[in-house]
């Protein structure tokens, strides 16, 4: 049902849109015309009812009044026949009655004109009762009266108490039918408007065939003429014999399409290279760039802002640009777009954090007018947008680095000076155990301090991008060198240092000093957070060849370090390799600097690996990654090196 109003809805559009403006003013005319005609034709109409109405009121009221007056000694009486017949009598002599019911004081009629109960009861087997309101004899001098319509118009109901001496008798029912000099003229009235009404659209119709004769067809053709100049058809010709303003209306548009055809071959080439000039400088630099003009229309976008704004696909060009935008995007530029279109600012800036989908990306856009050469009206804006998503990250990884660097060194720092300047005020009133106390205090504040920043160095010169020689390693040599680093301090914890290297390991793709740091930083964790009677192994064995994307074998050392520890939370796993997170914040055990896991990880990024983990709370934890096996051959061709 939907479809076929939409359908008839665009036909009539359709039809509607093909008049001209005079026909369309025309039939706008004749339409208020007919509609104020009507108007006053229902108007006089309505009246005439109205006075009728009135008159039939009267009437049937003072006709009720007289014949309750004559009829209610009789009914009295009993003498129901002497009704009967003057009634009847009554009744014939007038056509303005329709009919004459009498009912008792329960509302049961027992005699009626033109019908009378025991027809009724003979016929139909049912009994008719006139319902009245309980205090309806309450004032005998003022009948009920109401109308309702008929086929032959309306009819006037007159209700009217049969009283005797203050007695209530019964109603008696009188139908006065409408006058019919008044349904007379109402009808007459009527159908004069109608014949009014359709003779007015009658002429209006043959106006309008005698316009598309004589007018539409050379205004169409025109019209066709102006959607081809629009299309770039400069050739189009009009020739139509005409005179009057619409011959010398179609002279001029063929001078104009001469014109414009002139003007077009002088300047399609020059036109052309410029465009190009321009999209090819759109279209290379590195900024999003979107032109719209005033009415907020695309005129030029580039391929950064379609990545930017998710645009590959969409055609834009031509589009409002706040139907494309994103809601966040849209909600910012939309006042001071329409702003800088009407001439009350200049320019503008936003930085807004743009989601899409699982990316979070920060753009700051900024928003300029264009205006012609005098700078006296704005040809349109031009809207600029930098991804800075990069540049904030590494700001934002800037400052957080600067507050936990500043926050550690604070510590070490505060302790150091508090312990010194003790020492140096009541150095004479202290004994020797606790100088001796507060001096080592110092020095353990000193190492930490001294191992803050050498991680913190450690870690700037992975992250600098300075070039480290690759080259082969003795796998089994650097461990060894860490094992004997932290045997003496497993000792004193009473944990078991197990060390299981396969013979035979093959060297591995490496730098040494790195990989004895990153060894020395995993062994020295799983030691700090293993309970006295546990063990940490450290374990080196070749993985089985796999085969590359070029169909050549590669071969794999991998490095395992498990321990028997406090394990590592699983919320916590992903965030262990992050810079200044340390698991003893929730702990509480040792203290560490919470940059060791974080350099780990850039070694292994400079050796073109990654270091995993696997981990149960309570039960331990076991990190381990994979370095390539060293081979002869290629180290003939150049000494390979990592750069970040």
């Amino acid at each position: 049902m939907l479809a076929i109003l939409k359908t008839i809805k665009e036909a009539i559009v359709n039809w509607w849109s093909e008049f001209t403006l005079q026909t369309k003013l025309l039939a706008a005319a004749t339409l208020v015309v007919s509609l104020v005609m009507s108007g006053l034709t229902f108007w006089a109409v309505n009246t005439i009812q109205l006075d009728a109405r009135l008159n039939d009121t009267r009437f049937g009221r003072d006709l009720g009044l007289l014949l309750a007056a004559n009829v209610a000694p009789l009914i009295a009486d009993g003498n129901l026949t002497e009704v009967s017949q003057f009634s009847q009598r009554f009744y014939s002599s007038t056509s303005s009655v329709r009919y004459m019911l009498y009912a008792d004081e329960g509302g049961k009629i027992y005699f009626g004109i033109p019908f009378w109960e025991p027809e009724v009861e003979t016929s139909l087997a049912i009994k008719r009762r006139i319902q009245l309101p309980d205090d309806y004899a309450a004032d005998a001098d003022k009948p009920m009266v109401r109308q309702h319509r008929s086929p032959d118009g309306e009819v006037t109901d007159v209700f009217v108490p049969l009283t005797v001496d203050g007695k209530y008798l019964g109603v008696l029912a009188i139908g006065i039918n409408p006058n019919p000099a008044a349904v007379i003229s109402t009808n007459f009235t009527r159908d004069v408007t109608i014949a009014v009404f359709i003779s007015i659209w009658v002429m209006v119709i043959l106006g309008g065939v005698i316009n598309a004769l004589t007018i539409t067809k050379p205004i169409k053709e025109l019209l066709v003429g102006v959607k081809q100049i629009a299309a770039g058809n400069f050739k189009q010709q009009i020739d139509l014999p005409l005179g009057g303003e619409l011959g010398e209306l179609i002279l001029n548009f063929n001078e104009m399409a001469e014109r414009l055809e002139r003007y077009e071959e002088q300047n399609i080439e020059e036109l052309t290279a410029e465009k190009a000039k321009l999209e090819t400088l759109v279209s290379t630099i590195a900024d999003g760039a979107v032109l719209i003009d005033n009415n907020m229309q695309v005129i030029l976008v580039n391929p950064t802002a379609r990545r930017i704004f998710n645009w590959e696909g969409i055609e834009v060009v031509g589009e409002n640009v706040l139907r494309y935008l994103p809601p966040s995007v849209e909600m910012e530029v939309r006042r001071p777009l329409y702003e800088m279109a009407q001439g009350e600012c200049e320019s503008a800036e936003f930085r807004i954090l743009l989601n899409q989908s699982t990316t979070l990306r920060t753009i700051r856009i900024l928003l300029t007018t264009v205006v012609n050469q005098q700078r006296e009206s704005i040809k349109g804006i031009a809207i600029t947008v930098q991804d800075i998503t990069r540049e904030v990250e590494l700001n934002e990884a800037k400052s957080q680095f600067i507050s936990n660097v500043s926050h550690e060194l604070r510590t070490p720092l505060f302790n150091i000076k508090s312990f010194i300047e003790t020492l140096h005020e009541y150095g004479e009133d202290l004994s020797w155990v606790e100088r001796r106390e507060f001096l080592e205090t110092v020095n353990h504040e000193t190492d930490r301090l001294t191992r803050l920043v050498n991680d913190v160095l450690d870690l700037s010169k992975l992250e600098s991008g300075r070039r480290y020689n690759l080259d082969g390693v003795d796998l089994t040599q650097a461990i060894e060198q860490t094992l004997r680093t932290y045997q003496l301090n497993a000792k004193d914890k009473g944990i078991e240092l197990v060390q299981e290297i396969s013979p035979k390991l093959p060297l591995v793709v490496g730098n040494y000093d790195l990989l004895l740091q990153v060894l020395a930083n995993l062994l020295g964790n799983a030691l700090k957070f293993t309970q006295s009677g546990g063990k940490v192994a450290i374990r080196a064995y070749q993985l089985e060849p796999k085969t590359n994307s070029s169909d050549r074998q590669t071969s794999q050392v991998r490095v395992e370090i498990s321990d028997t520890g406090i394990g590592i939370a699983p919320e916590d796993q992903e965030a262990i390799f992050d810079r200044f997170f340390r698991v003893e914040n929730r702990v509480h055990t040792l203290e560490g600097t919470g940059l060791g896991l974080s350099i780990v990880r850039n070694i292994m990024e400079k050796h073109h690996s990654k270091v995993y983990l696997v981990s149960e709370v309570g039960v331990g934890t076991t990190f381990w990654f994979d370095l390539a096996v060293y081979e002869e051959e290629a180290s003939q061709v150049g000494k390979l090196s990592s750069v970040v």
